[in-house]
Protein backbone atom coordinates (compact mmCIF):
# COMPACT_ATOMS: atom_id res chain seq x y z
CA UNK A 1 0.00 0.00 0.00
CA UNK A 2 1.32 3.08 -0.94
CA UNK A 3 2.37 6.35 1.57
CA UNK A 4 2.06 9.84 0.83
CA UNK A 5 5.65 11.12 0.35
CA UNK A 6 4.94 14.61 1.17
CA UNK A 7 2.16 16.12 3.64
CA UNK A 8 -0.19 18.08 1.81
CA UNK A 9 -0.96 21.36 3.28
CA UNK A 10 -3.94 22.81 4.68
CA UNK A 11 -4.36 24.96 2.12
CA UNK A 12 -4.77 22.14 -0.61
CA UNK A 13 -6.62 20.23 1.94
CA UNK A 14 -9.09 23.05 2.43
CA UNK A 15 -9.67 23.86 -1.00
CA UNK A 16 -10.68 19.76 -1.43
CA UNK A 17 -12.96 20.03 1.23
CA UNK A 18 -14.93 23.32 -0.70
CA UNK A 19 -17.60 21.46 -1.92
CA UNK A 20 -17.97 19.13 1.29
CA UNK A 21 -20.73 22.14 3.07
CA UNK A 22 -24.28 21.40 3.12
CA UNK A 23 -26.70 23.88 1.18
CA UNK A 24 -30.33 24.91 2.43
CA UNK A 25 -32.93 24.27 -0.09
CA UNK A 26 -34.39 26.79 -1.71
CA UNK A 27 -37.96 28.08 -0.24
CA UNK A 28 -40.95 30.44 -1.30
CA UNK A 29 -43.67 31.81 0.75
CA UNK A 30 -47.42 30.54 -0.29
CA UNK A 31 -49.31 33.83 -1.61
CA UNK A 32 -52.30 32.22 -0.09
CA UNK A 33 -51.57 31.75 3.92
CA UNK A 34 -48.05 32.96 4.08
CA UNK A 35 -46.40 29.58 5.18
CA UNK A 36 -43.10 28.54 3.89
CA UNK A 37 -42.79 26.14 0.94
CA UNK A 38 -40.90 24.34 -1.09
CA UNK A 39 -41.04 26.00 -4.86
CA UNK A 40 -43.60 24.58 -7.22
CA UNK A 41 -44.62 22.11 -4.95
CA UNK A 42 -48.50 22.46 -3.09
CA UNK A 43 -48.67 24.21 0.33
CA UNK A 44 -48.80 21.24 2.61
CA UNK A 45 -50.57 23.80 5.43
CA UNK A 46 -53.22 24.96 2.87
CA UNK A 47 -53.59 22.62 -0.28
CA UNK A 48 -53.35 25.26 -2.66
CA UNK A 49 -50.78 25.43 -5.62
CA UNK A 50 -50.91 28.68 -7.74
CA UNK A 51 -54.07 30.27 -6.41
CA UNK A 52 -56.10 27.02 -6.93
CA UNK A 53 -56.64 24.44 -4.39
CA UNK A 54 -55.60 21.41 -5.65
CA UNK A 55 -55.18 19.30 -2.62
CA UNK A 56 -57.82 18.76 0.63
CA UNK A 57 -55.97 19.34 3.83
CA UNK A 58 -56.59 17.71 7.31
CA UNK A 59 -57.47 19.83 10.27
CA UNK A 60 -53.75 20.08 12.10
CA UNK A 61 -54.56 18.19 15.49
Amino acid sequence: MANPKRRHSKARRDRRRAHDFLTRPGTSVCTNCGEVKLPHRVCASCGEYRGRAVIEVKDKL
